[in-house]
Formats: structure tokens, sequence, C-alpha cells
């Protein structure tokens, strides 16, 4: 238990590159407060530039990864995980195999549409998971978030923070620990370091990893900026 705490230790405010099925089994039993992820939707997802997802085309990871998530979330506690609506049925066994409890819904809507078919594709969606029975939050957030286009500079299905900030600071206080298994961008993790929580961000891609990181040495340096003294010259 004490390497555990240990490793936990080294990986917080950092995204470490790996699968996050083998982090988490590193990690101790009930040591994060909050989770906040993007999963692969198994869609086997290739974007205009032609950038794909890895694991987006099988599903062997889904059960393993949901069964982590849920023993390193703290009793009492929620989870928040995108997902693809056309897999639908997957990710609802693998979350209840893992003992979550779906105890809300939410839509992001956004301006512009992804993808068109027999609809006009203008939304993403998550479900809210409870680890026990959660306290509510004084001021619920209403269950549809305007989603600004992100750009997808960094990743395929880079999310915006403007859209993620709400939720961490909805279901999180000051300095608890935000984890994010599917890395990605590093949307989560940027929202958590925005709102004076820890983070901690696992992803595969190496690609990805690398430029996640580089994102949050950003942002910690306009936090430092932002916070520094401003000196005031001395009138002689």
């Amino acid at each position: 238990m004490q390497a555990q705490t240990s490793i936990q230790h080294q990986l917080t405010n950092t995204i470490t590159h790996g699968n996050c099925i083998q982090v988490m089994r590193e990690m101790p039993a009930q040591s994060v407060d909050f989770i906040l992820t993007d999963p692969p939707y198994l869609v086997n997802y290739r974007d205009r530039d032609g950038r794909t997802i890895q694991n987006d085309a099988n599903a062997d990871w889904l059960k393993p990864a949901m069964r982590e998530a849920y023993r390193v979330l703290k009793q009492d506690r929620v989870a928040i995980m995108f997902y693809g609506w056309t897999k639908i049925d997957m990710f609802f066994d693998a979350w209840k195999a893992a003992g979550f409890k779906p105890v809300g819904h939410l839509v992001f809507r956004k301006t512009y549409s992804s993808k068109s078919r027999f609809l006009s594709y203008r939304h993403e969606q998550a479900y809210l998971l409870a680890k026990g029975r959660p306290p509510l939050p004084k001021q619920p957030l209403a269950d549809v978030i305007d989603m600004p286009y992100s750009g997808n500079r960094l990743h395929p299905t880079q999310k915006p923070v403007a859209a993620l900030a709400p939720l961490v600071r909805s279901f999180t206080l000051s300095g608890e620990l935000v984890l994010d298994p599917f890395t990605g961008s590093g949307s989560t993790c940027a929202a958590a370091l925005l709102a004076g929580r820890r983070y901690l961000g696992i992803e595969l891609d190496a690609e990805f990893h690398e430029a996640a990181s580089q994102r949050l040495d950003r942002v910690n340096e306009r936090i430092a900026k932002r916070s520094s003294p401003v000196l005031i010259p001395t009138l002689r």
C-alpha cells in the first residue's frame, strides 16, 4: 500500500504515458475524487487529416478499464464519461459490471455538425455515474451544456476546456484529485488545474501524450505569471 501511495504521489499533476489499465492497477483503491474522461467510442474513427485513436476498433479494454476506474474512485463520488451512442449497450454493460450506477445524462450542444447522415449530428453526450451515494451538489448544473469548437489541433476529438471546467467545479473541491484515464489532448487536466484542483492524466498514444504534456506546461506557465506579484517601483 505504501508503494502504491508513493507511485500515485509521483503521478499527481502529471500526464503519464502508458496503458491506463496497468497504471490504475498500481494506484491505491479509493484514491481519486472525480473521474472525467472521453474514452474511445469503439467506432474506428478517422478524422479529415487521417488521424486515428488507439483501441477505437475493439472493446477488449473497456470492461477492465471501467473496473479499475471504479476501484480507484473514492466511495460516494462520481465519474463523468463520454461515450459513442452507437455502442451505448457495450458502455452500459461495462459501467454496470464495474459497479457504477447511472444518475444523470449530459448533452453537450455544438454549433456545428460533426457528421451528417439520417440526421445532422450536433451534440456529444456523457453519463454521470455514481459510486455509492454521492451528496447532491448545492447548485446542480443544467444537463445541456454548450460546447464551443476546440479546433481539434492537438487531438482528433479534442474537448474544449470551457465545457469541462463547470463539471470539475461542480463535483470537486479545491485541491481534490481529478483523474482522466484517456487524456487525449489534456483538456480535463487543464480544466482541473485552472480550477485549483490536482490532476492525474494517462495517455496511451506517445504523440498525444507529448502534446498534452506540453499543453499543461503552458497552462502552468500562464498560472504562474498570473499569480506573480506585481512589483511597484519605489518613488524617490
